[in-house]
């Protein structure tokens, strides 16, 4: 191993690391808080978490095997049920996150009807077809022996060795993508974009009623005036900074995978080997992102890890000071002793 794949494995396990106790406490925060598990947008989260959960189990091992060894892990057969989740999680990922945003845009857009709209109901529905649709790309991989052992990152992943379906691989890859990347990325653009746009428009109006109430006080002292503006100027980054994270996260992580897929169906253009780890990498770090991304930074989910932590040390206070009673051993009335 030379110095770059030393660094990407090193990479692949603090991703590993990162994703697996990330997403294990959105899974602990669900299961405790049931505010959490009775809104609607926890179910998408769920499903994100069990594809991230998955893929960090499953997929991400292997392919640090892989990346160490410089050898396929496992036999062919092994290797075809690995390429076969991380095809699903991966493109049922990227659907859920699709779904998330069209719960946002609901929401914002349409909130005296987002209960009538946005039903347990129609959320079972949704996640029904992201499961189809990571279902149906997966399993037509697998039929036709599109998965196996890919060098170039180091993981069972789609593959075509054969060279009399070249033609049918490059259909299938080409239409896969554009189902599912492009699909997912022209939903957040679409339901973010009139998100923000709603977002600004209500900031618009507050900061209207602000400057009415800044000019009709003033007596008003001239630092809280600054303290009015300066969050007037926050108030309409925060959304701008939100939206931009989570497109920006999305086209950061898959955009270099997906473009070096379809680069890599022209033979004619070389593809550097280390190029491709890194891309695969970045993908792998989107589920170490998610959690952060979509729960672990919103108030609810902070409050419920404060919560959760409170207890434990709570609880581990109260056995300590059991503990100590216990050794202390029962105490002796100075009375008594006198009379001894």
């Amino acid at each position: 191993m030379d110095t770059a794949e030393v660094i990407l494995s090193v990479l692949v396990v603090v991703i590993i690391i990162v994703s697996l106790l990330s997403n294990v406490l959105v899974l602990i925060c669900f299961l405790y808080n049931p505010e959490i598990r009775k809104q609607v947008p926890g179910l998408f989260n769920l499903n994100l978490t069990f594809c991230n959960l998955l893929l960090t189990v499953s997929n991400m091992p292997l392919t640090l095997v892989g990346l160490v060894s410089e050898a396929q892990p496992g036999g062919d057969a092994f290797c075809q049920i690995v390429g076969f989740l991380e095809t699903f999680l991966s493109t049922n990922s990227m659907l859920s996150m699709a779904a998330l945003s069209i719960d946002r845009w609901i929401a914002v857009v349409f909130p005296l009807r987002y209960h009538s709209k946005m039903r347990h109901k129609d959320a079972v529905l949704v996640l029904g077809y992201t499961w189809a649709h990571s279902m149906s790309f997966s399993t037509v991989a697998t039929c036709f022996s599109w998965v196996g052992y890919h060098r170039l990152y180091a993981s069972c992943t789609l593959s075509n060795p054969r060279a009399s379906s070249r033609t049918q691989f490059v259909i299938f890859t080409v239409f896969f993508h554009s189902f599912t990347f492009f699909l997912s990325f022209i939903v957040l653009c679409v339901t973010y974009l009139k998100v923000l746009k709603v977002a600004r428009f209500h900031c618009k109006r507050i900061d209207v009623i602000t400057m009415q109430t800044l000019v009709l006080l003033v007596d008003i002292h001239p630092s809280v005036r600054q303290r009015c503006l300066e969050e007037q100027k926050r108030r309409r980054q925060r959304a701008s900074r939100k939206i931009s994270t989570f497109i920006g996260t999305f086209m950061l992580c898959f955009a270099p995978y997906v473009i070096t897929r379809i680069v890599e169906l022209f033979p004619a253009v070389p593809i550097n080997p280390h190029w491709g780890i890194v891309s695969k990498c970045l993908t792998y770090s989107k589920a170490a992102c998610d959690p952060f991304v979509y729960s672990l930074l919103r108030h609810q989910y902070k409050k419920t890890c404060t919560d959760i932590i409170n207890r434990l040390l709570k609880r581990s206070s109260l056995n300590a000071s059991g503990r100590g009673h216990e050794t202390q051993g029962p105490s002796v009335d100075p009375a008594t002793v006198r009379e001894i």
